[in-house]
């Protein structure tokens, strides 16, 4: 398998006593990780960079232009979706609505040239040891097209999306187990870097080291509000929680040397 490219200091988000773990040691932690599983949306980039607000906007439209709707009552059934069923495009497959390729065409047909470049974070990326893997409830073009414009190009080696879920989300178990099965990859050996709290539930239950990354104080944050992680959540679930993705693998990186 091709890489996907060829295709067209640590801050913790919530006070000392609410962090998951001390990551002081990370060489104890992560040691045993051969495959670096990596979401894409406000992971990879920052929550503040404006893509996913364009994102979301797109999804709006598509269902003004599917059913019909006004702008108001179309964002209810986003929102409804959303909450019901993980995606909006799960809950048009719940409702038998053929429409998968249309809607992550059109959704993901957005102009990413605000988005920066980040080689500080394509360094420590590359220089990560083993397999690294894109896992997204987006499509697959939509993530190559955004780690070329991240400069991530060449990195990873292949993106695992919604389709090759058989349009089942994160956080199903199912999404996880065809992901697995598809790398031939025991979860033991992986860390999962994820920015939804309640994806990495399935992960830390199968064994994956987990990973949390969250918006500094004070960042924007355009996510949906039920996305965004209390402190109990985060201490369930996350092994390490950061805000600084890059200095974090920078960090981890120098003690894996």
């Amino acid at each position: 398998m091709g890489k996907l490219g060829a295709v067209p200091a640590v801050q913790d988000a919530f006070s000392p006593e609410a962090r998951p773990a001390p990551c002081g040691d990370l060489r104890a932690q992560f040691e045993h990780v051969s495959t670096w599983v990596f979401d894409l949306d406000n992971t990879l980039y920052p929550s503040d960079s404006g893509l996913w607000p364009l994102i979301d906007e797109r999804i709006t439209l598509f269902l003004i232009d599917l059913f019909g709707l006004d702008g108001q009552s179309a964002r209810a059934l986003h929102q409804h979706y959303y909450l019901r069923h993980g995606t909006t495009l799960r809950g048009l497959v719940e409702e038998n609505i053929d429409e998968a390729e249309r809607f992550l065409e059109f959704v993901h047909d957005i102009d990413r040239s605000a988005l920066k470049p980040n080689p500080a974070l394509a360094r420590e990326v590359g220089r990560l040891p083993g397999r690294k893997l894109i896992f997204t409830n987006g499509s697959r073009n939509h993530a190559i097209l955004t780690a070329r414009q991240l400069g991530l190009d060449g990195l990873f080696e292949d993106a695992f999306d919604i389709m090759a879920a058989g349009l089942t989300p994160k956080p199903a178990e199912a999404a996880y187990a065809a992901f697995f099965e598809r790398y031939r990859l025991d979860p033991r050996s992986a860390a999962m870097f994820e920015d939804v709290v309640k994806n990495l539930a399935v992960p830390r239950a199968r064994g994956m080291t987990t990973v949390l990354v969250t918006p500094k104080p004070g960042q924007s944050d355009h996510r949906q509000p039920h996305d965004r992680t209390s402190a109990e959540a985060a201490a369930s679930l996350a092994d390490i929680v950061t805000d600084d993705l890059g200095g974090f693998l920078e960090r981890l990186n120098d003690q894996l040397a």
